[in-house]
């Protein structure tokens, strides 16, 4: 195991009490559609409302360093830590082991809650049981929407990745796609794999599944480059990431295809392919809501015993569908950095 450096991040941000009013709206409704920082030390937000100051609420992604849409979770969390008081830390690992490690870390420090993703969730199971044996609350979000119930997470924010890759399926048949290729980054990735099969699943058309190395953009490229090369009847590819879509842009200009570019996620620099027609469409799952609505749900908890979903029903933050009918409409969040 190779673990990247942990990060201890400022629970401050001034999107906080902008989008207090909307996080508790979406919690009501049950379900709203719609660079990573090297910073060290760890800082304490401002005292929030009675009965929450000194929550101590660890956040603890499967994401690697440098990856924006991780930014995006981060800075919802921060924003619900700075509105609520809350002392928040977020560590990540792209390493399974490893961030069930950091899991057992925060449970040894004693913290008041744990938001934790699942891409790999038979990895966590021991260390989200230590937590719950602790007497700790843990939430989910992003990943593991098919596994936090029997895993014992009180809640879960993110996106079913399977219903969304089934709309995304649908999408392609009304835009009269013929074959698709369907790029995986990370083998065994929950999220990453169910998106794929609901495209398959739905898309009436023909359906390929390449697995690439993530790690490696350039060898994206190339991978998504060589397999267009090889097959000229493939009319559409679908990526899982902004910065992998971008990537696929340069694959599809490199093999000289006529291939059509879609993606699950957004950040600010997809949004500008998307206005540009470089990227047909993407599905935005919203990062920054899933960091927000998992933060504040222990404020909620803390202070007024709230349960979203009752405990039984995940709360919903997409898909929704950004083309270049609608970009305009985000482009002024993404240029501030949360969407």
């Amino acid at each position: 195991m190779n673990p990247t450096p942990t990060r201890r991040l400022s629970a401050n941000s001034p999107h906080g009490t902008a989008l207090a009013g909307l996080a508790a709206a979406c919690l009501l409704a049950s379900g709203c559609t719609g660079s990573d920082g090297s910073d060290t030390g760890k800082d304490t937000a401002p005292a929030g409302k009675a009965g929450a100051a000194g929550i101590k609420v660890a956040l603890i992604t499967h994401s690697a360093p440098g990856d924006a849409f991780w930014e995006l979770v981060r800075k919802g969390a921060q924003a619900a830590a700075a509105k609520d008081g809350i002392d928040l830390s977020y560590e990540n690992d792209p390493d399974a082991a490893g961030q069930a490690e950091l899991v057992r870390d925060a449970v040894a420090e004693g913290v008041d809650g744990i938001a934790v993703t699942l891409a790999k969730p038979d990895a966590m199971k021991g260390a989200v049981a230590a937590a719950r044996a602790a007497g700790i609350p843990v939430v989910g979000l992003n990943s593991g929407i098919d596994a936090w119930k029997s895993g014992g997470l009180m809640q879960y924010f993110g996106q079913d990745e399977s219903v969304a890759g089934r709309a995304v399926g649908d999408k392609l048949d009304d835009l009269g796609a013929k074959h698709a290729l369907c790029v995986i980054h990370e083998r065994g990735n929950v999220a990453v794999e169910a998106r794929c099969a609901g495209v398959k699943k739905s898309f009436g058309g023909r359906t390929e599944m390449l697995y690439v190395n993530g790690t490696d953009k350039e060898a994206v490229t190339d991978s998504v480059a060589a397999a267009l090369r090889q097959d000229p009847a493939i009319d559409e590819v679908v990526m899982n990431g902004a910065q992998f879509a971008l990537a696929a842009v340069e694959a599809v200009k490199e093999a000289g295809s006529g291939a059509e570019v879609a993606t699950f996620d957004l950040d600010k620099d997809l949004v500008k392919a998307v206005r540009s027609g470089d990227v047909q469409f993407a599905v935005d799952q919203q990062p920054y809501l899933q960091g927000y609505l998992a933060v504040d749900s222990f404020w909620l908890y803390e202070t007024n015993g709230n349960v979203s979903g009752g405990g039984v029903a995940p709360v919903l933050t997409g898909p929704a569908f950004v083309t270049k009918k609608n970009v305009a409409a985000v482009a002024r969040f993404a240029a501030d950095g949360t969407r």
